[in-house]
């Protein structure tokens, strides 16, 4: 009995729509069902993506348009121009780069001694019995609900006294401006600190106290090193706080030569028949790059740190 050769079926023609040898073609699916559970969504994200990106670009705009009005700057990019650029380190009245020096070393001191200050509270607090120390994280709690801003007058009368006694951290010092930032940021940090303390195994520090380790010792040479998101976190969040900060900056420090970005950009759109929207615009470029910059070095840091450091 004789029977047909049997050819083997042609490989290339058992090829499915997504390029996979072997498999048989997907069904697409309809773009109704498609637009009605994911579709939409891709809609959303462009829309939001247009809606955070349009002030950016319009500013960039206004900062490349040398006209000095917002008017004229409606147009996107329709007149390229560096002279904004120049005109922030020419002007004499507007010490444009004494101004970013102050706010990048206020901003750097601030932010150290405010991760510093707060790991040592958060540590206290997490690992210590004490006290008092219910009663103390209760009212760290409910001081944080107040913003700085309302004690502004009270800040300035007590300024202003300082400065009788000790002028250097009086009223119109940059070391005055920090001391009273630190104040109001330990609450809100401290407390955040010590959601992310409580997340690391009290198992470590009585292996290190049966080795014969202290507080100081268990505190900088292990514990810095497990908590270095929340560090992160609460550094970036306090220089981007301390750079846009503009009421207390503008009470306490009086001279153009000591004041920072937030109070000195201010000026170049306070006066009626002087503004100038284009150099405004300008300086507000460059001083979101440091800020940027932080925050794409320590970006991996912030959702790990947040998340963990808002569970008890």
């Amino acid at each position: 009995m004789s029977t047909a050769p049997v050819t083997a079926p042609d490989t290339a023609a058992i090829v499915s729509s997504s390029g996979v040898r072997g498999e048989a073609p997907e069904n697409r699916r309809p773009f109704r069902k498609y637009f009605r559970e994911t579709g939409w969504r891709h809609l959303v994200g462009i829309a939001a993506t247009v809606f955070a990106l349009f002030p950016l670009l319009y500013v960039l705009s206004a900062s490349l348009n040398p006209g000095g009005t917002l008017l004229t700057a409606n147009s996107l990019f329709s007149d390229v121009s560096g002279e904004s650029y120049l005109q922030l380190f020419q002007n004499p009245r507007h010490p444009y780069g004494a101004w970013f020096m102050n706010t990048l070393v206020i901003g750097l001191i601030t932010s150290v001694f405010t991760v510093l200050l707060g790991a040592l509270a958060a540590y206290s607090f997490s690992r210590m019995r004490f006290t008092g120390r219910r009663f103390s994280l209760t009212a760290l709690l409910v001081v944080q609900m107040f913003p700085q801003m309302l004690a502004m007058v009270a800040i300035f009368l007590i300024m202003v006294t300082i400065s009788d006694i000790f002028p250097a951290i009086g009223l119109n010092t940059q070391i005055g401006l920090i001391m009273v930032y630190l104040g109001g940021a330990l609450g809100a940090n401290t407390y955040l600190m010590y959601g992310f303390f409580n997340t690391v195994p009290a198992s470590i520090d009585e292996a290190a106290k049966i080795d014969g380790a202290g507080h100081a010792r268990i505190f900088f040479t292990i514990i810095l090193r497990l908590v270095a998101p929340i560090l992160a976190v609460v550094g970036l969040l306090s220089f981007i706080g301390t750079s846009s900060e503009f009421v207390l900056a503008s009470v306490i420090l009086i001279d153009p030569d000591k004041q920072t970005l937030a109070v000195g950009l201010y000026k170049f759109v306070a006066d009626e028949f002087s503004k100038n929207w284009s150099v405004f615009a300008a300086g507000a470029v460059l001083a979101a790059i440091l800020p940027v910059a932080l925050f794409l070095a320590l970006q991996k840091y912030i959702v790990g740190g947040l998340t963990a450091g808002s569970v008890k």
